[in-house]
């Protein structure tokens, strides 16, 4: 029981620096200090998507759920909802390359629009 809530568990933590990674861009504008970690947290997450590599915590996920006996068809709440958007289905190469330019392009959009916000405080 405890490796599946340790599984549940990487997968929403999973799934939250997901979220962060999209969304944090927004973040930075109103907390401009977010930017340091949101940075690195972009381009690793644009390196993964843009190269088709498999994040480590992925791995550990696999590992945690094949040690509970549950790699398989799970039918929980993160299994089938959380799951399909951390790995949607259908996710091609290519598909993976446009995710990882866009999400640069916004996030580079919003680094700049936080840039000048934080600079137009100290003028």
């Amino acid at each position: 029981m405890i490796y599946k809530i340790l599984a549940d568990a990487v997968i929403i933590i999973h799934f939250g620096f997901i979220v962060f990674v999209v969304a944090g861009g927004a973040l930075t504008i109103w907390w401009f200090k977010a930017i340091y970690a949101h940075i690195p947290s972009v381009a690793w997450g644009a390196a993964v998507e843009y190269f088709g590599w498999i994040c480590p915590l992925t791995y550990l996920e696999d590992w945690l759920r094949m040690k509970a006996g549950l790699l398989g068809g799970q039918t929980g709440f993160v299994d089938r909802y959380i799951m399909p958007i951390v790995y949607p289905p259908g996710l091609t190469r290519k598909s993976q390359c446009i995710i990882a330019l866009a999400l640069l392009a916004l996030n580079i959009s919003l680094w700049l629009l936080a840039w000048r916000r934080h600079t137009k405080r100290y003028l």
